[in-house]
């Protein structure tokens, strides 16, 4: 069956395709029985206007792109309806693309996104090389990087400083007396996650007397924290760390499920814990889980504003947002409230 077109539309109503035109784009200039009869027309062929086609016509798309590392992670959730949100004060659509750090199906997005002529792309890179980007900017599509700074300064960027969250993570772990501490998370070649170890790295170097192993993951998820978990369960007390540092929240939640409802380990008794990102879930975990918060809705929200900045002005600077991560203590760590 072939789609209808407004030519079809106009023959159907016996109307010239700019009265067509004109019903859909400035209806209040038809006359009443017109438009009716116009309207008709549409409904009995079931016609769709082609907006992507409009929208190129008139040089001006209301659509971006947003590519997160992983749609299951509540934080890309929260960026992305941070995103969302501003883009709808501003009449612009998102349209969201999971990479699920792979590069080939980030690639595949970008060229997606190039292909259909979006105002800009909004993008959580999975790797260091910006190059493409910086091409698909130099053809006219605005980039902005979300959750990562720029390597350099030819593109803009709205990120957390991950260092200092790093930092501030393994420094509550030894505020609390923990000496033994684990690093759990990866691949360390996203650049988030090399950040974070790179302050954790720091402030063991700055305290003689606390050593910190890092057990690298394939990926930041629920599994793999769970299995490095059962991996520890099976290390005597003295070969186990007293304190892990999690890459993200979903990495401590696999950790606290390997540890605690799969053995026989106590947290925070035996093994300290904390997260990355303060995702809704951190509060309403079995033992409530420490975590360095994030603001990730306004990553998105002032991601998308200079997204839409840059595409309506093209000589406009880089910039370069950086906002401070906060320590948020709950019992996994400080065993307040902990259940009996």
């Amino acid at each position: 069956m072939s789609v209808a077109s407004i030519r079809d539309v106009a023959a159907a109503a016996g109307v010239s395709v700019g009265t067509v035109s004109n019903v859909l784009n400035r209806p209040q200039s038809v006359p009443e029985k017109t438009f009716a009869r116009v309207q008709d027309a549409i409904r009995e062929l079931g016609y769709v206007r082609n907006d992507a086609a409009r929208q190129l016509r008139a040089g001006r798309s209301t659509t971006v792109g947003l590519i997160v590392l992983d749609a299951r992670n509540p934080f890309f959730t929260d960026v992305a309806r941070g995103s969302e949100d501003e883009a709808s004060s501003h009449g612009v659509s998102v349209i969201l693309g999971n990479s699920d750090e792979s590069a080939t199906r980030e690639a595949r997005y970008l060229d997606l996104f190039e292909e259909q002529r979006v105002r800009g792309v909004l993008i959580s890179p999975l790797g260091e090389d910006e190059e493409r980007l910086q091409r698909l900017r130099a053809n006219g599509t605005p980039v902005v990087l979300v959750d990562r700074s720029s390597v350099d300064t030819k593109l803009s960027s709205v990120a957390v400083d991950d260092v200092a969250g790093g930092r501030i993570a393994v420094e509550h772990l030894i505020e609390v007396g923990r000496r033994r501490i684990a690093f759990v998370g990866g691949p360390v070649t996203i650049r988030q996650v090399s950040d974070r170890l790179h302050g954790a790295r720091e402030v063991v170097a700055e305290n003689p007397g606390v050593d910190l192993e890092v057990i690298e993951t394939t990926a930041l998820t629920v599994l793999e924290g769970r299995r490095v978990g059962h991996g520890l369960l099976e290390k005597s007390p003295a070969e186990r760390p007293d304190a892990i540092f999690a890459a993200n929240d979903l990495v401590a939640f696999g950790l606290l499920q390997g540890l605690m409802m799969i053995g026989s380990l106590k947290v925070p008794q035996d093994i300290a814990l904390i997260g990355y990102d303060d995702i809704d879930f951190a509060s309403a975990a079995v033992v409530p889980l420490s975590s360095v918060r994030q603001p990730s809705q306004e990553i998105g929200s002032s991601a998308l504003r200079i997204l839409l900045e840059e595409a309506d002005d093209a000589d406009l600077p880089p910039r370069r947002i950086v906002f401070t991560p906060e320590l948020i203590a709950r019992a996994s760590t400080t065993g307040a409230d902990h259940p009996a």
